[in-house]
């Protein structure tokens, strides 16, 4: 299981790592199409991805990558506001078929898999966007590591024993600050060794300190849902690791915050 899980994530990050290099087309291809396999991973969760629903959040996520690749943000981000009347729109012609819930539901769920997880592609296409996009990675995985080995080492307090019992209160802080450490260092070795780039450590630090919370309570947020609908995994598509939300749960929160946490404090 566990070499399993190590070369599917290896291949995982690969995959990440050169399509994130590329950039243009290339890695928008990605990212859209991780947000539509997420999509249908968060529809069926719901039981409901042969529905109506599914087929209009789906339809959403491919127009809404589609502008933003034009570079329409604006029509893109007026189009994730105004999706909630086109599922408001699927509710009231198709009554009594789906609740108030269900639509509710689905419209999270194309916010939750298709505009959130965008901002990977946002974050590439901003000027010195690829050095910007490894600290979401750095935000997340590299989070995920640092606490796991802070956990192992030090944890003694349980801090969220009803949803994730292995959590630890000295891993989450240890993630947090193994994060800032990464961070802080990335942006020395940006200002060694890239001509042309110029980078300030502390707002780096700061970022990481900030997408380490956030990508921890984005792993806790997919946990609690996975346990509220008896589900143990959203797919089985990574070997080792589940499906696509399961390996993205916390880049879909961090990637926003990396992006306007950027543009506040490098421009």
């Amino acid at each position: 299981m566990f070499i399993t899980r190590l070369i599917s994530g290896i291949v995982l990050l690969v995959i990440v790592i050169s399509t994130g290099i590329l950039g243009g087309p290339v890695f928008w291809s990605l990212v859209t199409v991780i947000s539509l396999l997420g999509i249908f991973e968060f529809y069926r969760m719901l039981s409901m991805e042969k529905s109506l629903l599914f087929y209009t959040g789906w339809g959403l996520c491919l127009v809404f990558d589609g502008l933003l690749f034009f570079g329409k943000t604006g029509a893109a981000d007026a189009l994730a506001v105004l999706a909630l009347l086109l599922f408001m729109a699927v509710y009231v012609i198709t009554y009594p078929k789906f609740s108030a819930k269900e639509v509710f539901a689905s419209y999270a769920g194309f916010i939750y898999a298709a505009v959130l997880l965008s901002f990977l592609y946002r974050i590439r296409a901003e000027e010195n966007g690829l050095f910007l996009l490894w600290l979401v990675f750095i935000g997340t995985w590299g989070s995920d590591t640092c606490a796991y080995c802070a956990g192992r080492l030090f944890g003694k307090h349980k801090a969220f024993p009803k949803l994730s019992p292995k959590k630890t209160v000295e891993g989450c802080i240890g993630g947090a600050a193994g994060t800032a450490l990464i961070a802080g260092i990335y942006a020395v070795c940006i200002n060694q060794w890239l001509d042309g780039v110029t980078v300030s450590v502390l707002p780096f630090v700061f970022i990481g300190i900030a997408a380490s919370v956030v990508s921890q309570i984005g792993d806790l947020a997919a946990s609690a849902m996975k346990r509220n609908y008896g589900i143990k995994d959203y797919g089985k598509l990574i070997p080792g690791h589940g499906g696509i939300l399961d390996r993205f749960d916390s880049i879909i929160f961090t990637a926003p915050l990396v992006y306007y946490l950027a543009r506040i404090f490098m421009s």
